[in-house]
Order: structure tokens, then C-alpha cells, then sequence
């Protein structure tokens, strides 16, 4: 086992490598192969009106004059180590993990996604209580009525969230239970939790739903459709034999042995959306990871997304990697291989 999590950890270290190496080549150094000079490249970071002057200094002070692979070494160096930058009359220190500085708003880029990241972990987090628990169970109960009116129903409604777009659903709820209805605040009106928890909630409930719908219809489908296999399994029919009651023999056997894939499924969508909810957290106007993505993606600000996109694949790869140590808690079949 130990041996296990060594290799996983080694293969995490590798993938996150990869993900610096092919996002820093994309800003970096596909814009050289498309046949832009060093000096276009940092006219575009100096901005629309800059002067010879700037864009020479701008040049200097990102390193773009030297090789790519010198460049990227740098900026692997300053996660590690930190970096200095020469900001003129003064040299600033960017301690490690150093993702560099906002071309826009010059901040750090790691505080602005420390800043960002509650409101993103707590829109994935609620979202994802809701939908693993709604969905899991609405997929059990129609596995267990097959061909039911329950079944269908659920199945049609699954396959409807499955099929809507979220700006779509998100859009609508807005407009029934924020402006027409007035029961919940409406977009832009989100608060940190620390601030005021009663907003917080009320903010976050109309994101949640309408995020949840969404990853419930394919939860909903995906568990439905492993428990119809796994009831006709035979280790399913001999504890039935045995004399163990039904609610047993569905939630310890047959759930347990269907968990596998959705635990698979659950760890990949949450990664992602620690990353940044981006169409939700738009549409809800929610001031987390995904709109610093779109508003960074709109302004060229590419170190910023640069530290989205790697702390997005950190989340990826962190949340596989616990998903893999699960497996042998969920299936004894996994310990014995």
C-alpha cells in the first residue's frame, strides 16, 4: 500500500509538471512560433499605448529576451524558492510559492486566488452535498422500480438537467425566485461567509440548486445504471439467501459495489469546480475563481491565468489522487488485487 501511494504521488508531481510546462509554452512560446518578435509579445503585456521606453523595460523585466526553456526554468524556480522582481527604484521580493504579478491590479497573483477561493469552494461544496445526495438516491430508488412511473419521471427530469444549459437554468431561477417571486437575493449579492453567514446562505442557495441539477441528472443516470448491474450480480442473490435484510443487501452490497465509478466521476467534477465554476459564477455574479478567469482572460492578464489554470489542475490531480486511495476503503476487490 505504501508502495502504491509512493507511485501516485510521483505520478501527481509529473502531471502538475506537465500542466506548468504546457500553459507556460502556450503564453510563451506559441506566440513565437506564430512569428510574433520578443518585442510584440511585450508590447501586448505593456499595453495598447505604450512607448519604446515601456515596452523595453517590460521586456527586461519578464525575462522575454531569453529562451523559453530559461524562462520557464525561472518561473518553476520562483513556485519553489520565490523570486525578485526589479519594480524600478526597488526590488520585490515575491516569496515562494511565487505565481508572479496581476499585469492589471500588480497584485500578487497567489493572494488574489486566496482571496477568490472561498467563494468557489464554497459554491463546489454545497453544489456538490445536494447533487451526490439527491442523485445517488433518486438513482438507487429507480434501479430498485425499474420500468416504474417513479423511474421514468426521474429519468425524464435527469435527462432534462443533463440537457439545459446552466446559464439557461441558472438565468431562470433568477427570474422566478429573485425578481418575479422575491423569495431569494438575487445576482451580486453574495458575502463572505466570515461577514454575514445569514446572506452567505441565502446568496448561495439558488447557485447551489442550480449547479446541483445539472451534475444530479448524471449522477442520477450513472447510478441507476450501475445498481441494475450490480443487482443481478450473484453475490447480490446470496446475501439475499442468506437472510439479510433488504435495506442491507442495497445499501452495503449492491451501492457499495456500484460506488466505484461515481466516486471516480466525483472526485474529476469537484476538482474541476475548485477550479472555478466560470458560467455559474457568472451568471450569479459570484466574485470567486471562474469570473477571475473570464474578466483575467478578457484583460490579457496572463499570470493570473496562469494561476488558475495551475491551481485548477492542483485540484484535478490532488482530488484523483484521493480518489484512488478510496478505492481500496470502498472495494475490498481493490486491497486483494
Amino acid at each position: 500500500m505504501l508502495a502504491y501511494i509512493t507511485r501516485r504521488f510521483l505520478s501527481a508531481a509529473v502531471m502538475l509538471l506537465l500542466v506548468t510546462l504546457v500553459t507556460f509554452g502556450t503564453f510563451f512560446w506559441l506566440p513565437k512560433l506564430a512569428g510574433q518578435t520578443t518585442d510584440q509579445i511585450a508590447a501586448s503585456y505593456a499595453g495598447r499605448a505604450s512607448t519604446v521606453q515601456a515596452i523595453e523595460a517590460t521586456k527586461q523585466r519578464l525575462g522575454l529576451d531569453q529562451p523559453v526553456l530559461v524562462q520557464y526554468w525561472h518561473y518553476l524556480k520562483a513556485i519553489a524558492v520565490g523570486r525578485d522582481y526589479d519594480a524600478g527604484p526597488v526590488t520585490d521580493h515575491c516569496p515562494a510559492p511565487c505565481l508572479g504579478y496581476s499585469f492589471r491590479s500588480s497584485r500578487p497573483v497567489l493572494g488574489t486566488l486566496v482571496d477568490r477561493a472561498p467563494a468557489t469552494a464554497s459554491l463546489a461544496a454545497g453544489a456538490a452535498v445536494i447533487w451526490l445526495a439527491t442523485g445517488v438516491g433518486t438513482g438507487v430508488v429507480s434501479a430498485l422500480r425499474k420500468g416504474s412511473l417513479w423511474d421514468r419521471t426521474t429519468m425524464i427530469i435527469a435527462l432534462s438537467g443533463v440537457s439545459l444549459p446552466i446559464y439557461f437554468t441558472g438565468l431562470v431561477s433568477l427570474a422566478l425566485f429573485s425578481y418575479t417571486w422575491r423569495i431569494l437575493p438575487g445576482g451580486g449579492s453574495y458575502r463572505p461567509l466570515t461577514a454575514d453567514p445569514g446572506m452567505w446562505f441565502r446568496a448561495l442557495v439558488l447557485p447551489w440548486v442550480t449547479l446541483a441539477f445539472l451534475y444530479a441528472a448524471m449522477y442520477a443516470r450513472l447510478t441507476r445504471a450501475g445498481m441494475l448491474e450490480t443487482m443481478n450480480e450473484d453475490f447480490i442473490r446470496t446475501a439475499r439467501v442468506k437472510g439479510l435484510p433488504e435495506a442491507v443487501v442495497v445499501t452495503k452490497h449492491a451501492l457499495r459495489a456500484c460506488m466505484t465509478p461515481i466516486v471516480t466521476v466525483f472526485g474529476l467534477d469537484l476538482g474541476l469546480l475548485l477550479g472555478g465554476a466560470v458560467l455559474t459564477e457568472n451568471t450569479f455574479s459570484i466574485p470567486g475563481l471562474g469570473e477571475l478567469a473570464i474578466t483575467s482572460i478578457q484583460s490579457g492578464d496572463l499570470p493570473m491565468v496562469l494561476g488558475v489554470t495551475l491551481l485548477t489542475a492542483m485540484s484535478v490531480v490532488v482530488f484523483n489522487l484521493v480518489v484512488d486511495l478510496l478505492y481500496a476503503v470502498i472495494d475490498p476487490r481493490v486491497r486483494i488485487g
